[in-house]
């Protein structure tokens, strides 16, 4: 229950946190997946380029250094992604092709255990917040249901230095459309911020977003540097909707200046892909002001309008593609 009340406590304040994963995968484990990521980073390009986005739906592969643009700029890294398989794929449909492995030796064995262990991890964060929030078992089991196929997304990233002339960043500041996210690094400090609202601290919410969107905030951005035997974690815009805006998907973003090559491999646990996502009504109570009572009728307004999570996720995807490359929304 404590640990329960704990991530209560951080989506309500931060919308990040970090979880203690030392007991569940061996730290060897994350370990080999960054160095099997640097060996593929550090191929030719022509290498690298034989798995391609362009190969398969436009969202499946590699895409190079620049490739990805957030607000209007192309950010300083390179990536894989991958996707859960879907049945009877299709290269032509957005996120409906076949999934790109590198050839280099133990690479797919590898990464997909790393998929299964994180399915399972995402599994079991989404039971306790479940409890944090006050849900009954059948609102729980029926919270289960809508994240038991996951859609889940992986992928490894490679930042170089920032050049100090760049007028971009290593990844634009943007919030994970999704569920959960579970963000392995390596020890390099300093690279990923996190914006939090803060009174007395009054800055541009980042320097990266449209100027229709620049708008002036009290706020700080804050280092969220790793920590070994954990990853760091942060709540997507589905629970923005299914907390009824209680929970806030967070802005975070990397400025990589350290002079070596950063490495880091988000996992997100997304939610089924038909899924119906709306107010839970646990999380109405709490607004209400009356968690004691789980029969009672919320009335609290709901600020966010229900989505079809797969629909959602093609009308994100639908804006990342321009002609020179494929926007990133990812750390």
């Amino acid at each position: 229950m404590s640990t329960a009340a704990a991530l209560h406590s951080a989506c309500l304040e931060y919308g990040f946190f970090y979880l203690d994963i030392s007991k569940y995968v061996d730290p060897k484990e994350p370990e080999e997946l960054t160095r099997l990521a640097r060996e593929f980073f550090a191929l030719p390009e022509e290498e690298k380029y034989k798995i391609a986005l362009r190969n398969e739906d436009g969202a499946r592969g590699y895409a190079r250094l620049k490739e990805n643009v957030t607000n209007g700029l192309a950010d300083n890294h390179e990536g894989v992604d991958f996707y859960r398989p879907v049945e009877f794929p299709d290269r032509t449909k957005p996120l409906w092709g076949t999934n790109q492995w590198p050839s280099i030796p133990g690479f797919r064995e590898k990464y997909e255990a790393w998929v299964e262990k994180m399915k399972k991890l995402g599994l079991a964060v989404m039971e306790a917040m479940a409890t944090g929030l006050g849900m009954t078992p059948e609102e729980w089991e029926d919270l289960k249901s809508q994240v038991s196929n996951s859609f889940w997304v992986m992928r490894m990233i490679g930042y170089p230095p920032l050049p100090n002339d760049y007028q971009g960043f290593s990844c634009g500041a943007h919030k994970d459309y999704g569920c959960l996210t579970f963000l392995y690094a390596d020890p390099t400090p300093g690279a990923l911020e996190v914006f939090l609202e803060r009174p007395g601290h009054l800055v541009q919410t980042a320097p990266d977003i449209p100027p229709s969107e620049n708008v002036e905030q009290f706020g700080v951005w804050i280092k969220a540097d790793p920590i070994p035997g954990c990853v760091v974690c942060n709540i997507g815009e589905m629970w923005e909707i299914w907390t009824n805006g209680l929970y806030k998907s967070t802005l975070h973003r990397v400025v990589h200046r350290s002079s070596n090559y950063r490495v880091s491999i988000p996992f997100f646990f997304e939610p089924n892909f038909d899924a119906f996502i709306k107010a839970l009504p646990a999380a109405l109570r709490l607004q209400d002001g009356e968690p004691k009572k789980p029969g009672k009728r919320a009335i609290e307004e709901r600020k966010y309008e229900p989505v079809v999570y797969g629909q959602f996720l093609l009308s994100k995807v639908a804006n990342n593609f321009d002609t020179n490359g494929v926007k990133s929304r990812y750390t």
